[in-house]
């Protein structure tokens, strides 16, 4: 078994007894971080920062230099993925990403196919084995994917959206084509998350950030069967050590039953709903990860530590929780404020 001087985070995914909650920050390499947007900028910009193996290593590692966290967690896009189907990813300043040529003929969709990880991804591949070493056992390292819906919305939307229109009315008017784009897809992630397995990663994290804007019927047809089929076929263990998988639909509190059975390990929360009544719905099947509303990090130390205390009283003393936020980190977030959030959750009793 691979040698890992804190595997408190391993543990607690599988619901094992730990003696602190483990605690982790989805984006926490990022532009709160001063030493972050220093690399970002000599990497010239954020799609070469994600492709240069050694930058996308040290801004793995920059939080952990800082801050006494309970993971890495690979510094990547959710969007490689569609990129490495050909669809021309770019980012243009302050309007988030964008794709060059989004999905919209049927003979598109119908030429779609998964890439090789092993080949048009290898650059996330070579970042893994690179971080892996630099972190020399010291903790786990995450790694992710979007998930087969997420991806969806972003290739047919050809960016972010306000309203999803397209991608619903295709769902809707097409859903033999909506289905043909999330087998792919789904094919796509599951070889893309194994890849990362392989390469070295020790827990993995599937990003289902626009589940929640589905009805509930639309959801279990376009998001939880495939989320569904990627539980299935990952990557049980590997060097001796079962590799734990986490789902996070930003949204998902209404559907907590359906995701318990989905086949992950452990669910994210998002920040609406009571970590606490979660614990006594689903609890007893997977661990929980979250769920402090990151908007609370913009507030005094004081009320960082009251609302932290607050989430891990509402969890209570069980085995099987990860601390997070309920999403990715504001980017205005004071970093002393994150200190005082993982030292409250560590000294937490």
């Amino acid at each position: 078994m691979s040698h890992l001087d804190n595997d408190i985070f391993l543990r607690a995914l599988l619901r094992e007894p730990v003696p602190h909650t483990p605690v982790w920050l989805m984006r926490q390499a990022g532009r709160y971080l001063p030493e972050y947007r220093e690399t970002r900028k000599r990497a010239g910009s954020f799609l070469a920062l994600c492709k240069n193996p050694a930058l996308a290593c040290e801004v793995t590692l920059q939080p952990l230099a800082r801050f006494d966290l309970d993971a890495a967690i690979l510094f990547s896009d959710i969007l490689t993925v569609p990129d490495a189907m050909g669809l021309g990813l770019y980012f243009t300043e302050g309007e988030g990403p964008k794709f060059e040529r989004p999905l919209a003929e049927e003979w598109e969709i119908r030429n779609l196919a998964a890439p090789d990880p092993h080949v048009e991804l290898h650059y996330v591949m070579d970042a893994v084995a690179e971080i892996r070493r630099a972190l020399n056992g010291s903790v786990p390292l995450i790694g992710f994917s979007g998930s087969p819906w997420t991806l969806a919305c972003y290739m047919v939307e050809g960016g972010s959206s306000a309203d999803y229109r397209k991608i619903k009315k295709l769902a809707y008017t097409r859903p033999d084509l909506m289905h043909r784009i999330l087998d792919v897809t789904t094919q796509a992630v599951t070889a893309y998350l194994n890849a990362q397995i392989e390469s070295g990663v020790q827990a993995v994290m599937v990003f289902d950030s626009w589940g929640g804007v589905l009805s509930e019927a639309a959801y279990r047809e376009f998001s939880l069967v495939y989320l569904q089929k990627i539980a299935a076929s990952l990557v049980q263990e590997k060097e001796g050590r079962r590799i734990p998988s986490i789902v996070f639909t930003k949204g998902g509190g209404l559907w907590l039953e359906a995701l318990a059975a989905s086949g992950f390990d452990a669910l994210g929360l998002d920040w609406t709903m009571d970590i606490g009544r979660a614990r006594a719905l689903v609890g007893d099947r997977v661990a929980l990860q979250g769920n402090l509303d990151p908007a609370i990090l913009l507030a005094t130390p004081e009320i960082v530590v009251a609302e932290t205390c607050r989430v891990l009283n509402a969890f209570g003393p069980h085995p099987g929780h990860v601390f997070n936020l309920g999403h990715g980190i504001s980017q205005h977030t004071h970093p002393e404020n994150v200190a005082v959030l993982i030292e409250t959750v560590h000294t937490h009793n």
